[in-house]
């Protein structure tokens, strides 16, 4: 059998007969907006880039990591949280102490380290997808690929470093979406266990003690407490979180390298 010649624009097969025009199907139409519909859902769990992977930490991606997304995460979470303290403990009627409800900051810090690190972690997501698919900034092509089940399970990798992952043409699914929010809320695990002691411990220096807890002015001390916490967990989680994504890219093009190689 001859090989049916296709339209590259359409991807249909052409008529036979060079000269007959094809009718208009209007099943046709509507199957070629599914392909193009289809193929840019088939793309969507993918982190293109434009730019080659550096073989070394690059001065732009130093500054990309730790200046745009560090300082500039510091910058931005700590007026955040320092907005959102001001709504919530300025002119409080009931009193704001460390352990005990309903204006606990214990409470309150413990909620923000979770919340901040999701919500971050889904904004370096875009964020990162974004510039590598203009070219704003090199993935990182020299880390190899953890060997580890549970870390390639971490970085969306089979476990299997020969199996090569079929993407569907779909959209995320709940599951997918609840995934890539455990990634994040890990992110708030470790900082808990890291920040939350230390930062307990600092602010029993500037209660007022009462019986079994710590009592608190509403202003400024919760406002500038919060402004402190969420600068400080944007500055220490947001960097990581662009490594994650800046490497896996690295990874992706790779493989995409090798499959060109191999045909």
């Amino acid at each position: 059998m001859g090989v049916v010649p296709e339209d590259p624009e359409t991807g249909a097969t052409e008529p036979s007969v060079p000269a007959q025009r094809p009718t208009l199907d209007p099943t046709s139409g509507s199957d070629a907006k599914e392909q193009q519909h289809q193929a840019a859902k088939d793309t969507k769990g993918e982190v293109r880039t434009k730019a080659e992977p550096s073989s070394h930490f690059t001065g732009h991606q130093l500054f990309y990591i730790f200046g745009l997304d560090g300082i500039g995460a510091l910058i931005l979470s700590g007026g955040i949280n320092f907005a959102i303290a001001y709504a919530m403990y300025t002119r409080q009627t009931k009193p704001i102490r460390l352990w005990q409800l309903p204006n606990t900051l214990a409470g309150d810090a413990a909620v923000t380290m979770i919340i901040q690190c999701i919500i971050t972690w889904f904004v370096e997501l875009f964020i990162l997808r974004y510039d590598l698919g203009q070219g704003a900034v090199q993935p990182i092509g020299f880390i190899p690929q953890p060997t580890h089940p549970w870390l390639r399970l971490f970085f969306f990798l089979p476990r299997d470093p020969t199996v090569e992952i079929e993407r569907q043409p779909r959209p995320w699914s709940l599951l997918e979406i609840i995934q890539q929010a455990l990634r994040g809320f890990s992110f708030a695990v470790v900082s808990f266990l890291l920040l939350w002691p230390i930062f307990m411990g600092v602010l029993t220096a500037f209660g007022a003690k009462e019986g079994g807890d710590y009592y608190y002015h509403d202003k400024w001390l919760p406002q500038v407490f919060k402004l402190i916490l969420g600068g400080v967990l944007g500055l220490l989680t947001t960097p990581w979180m662009a490594m994650f994504w800046l490497v896996k890219a690295g990874w992706e093009h790779r493989k995409k390298e090798s499959k060109t190689t191999e045909v």
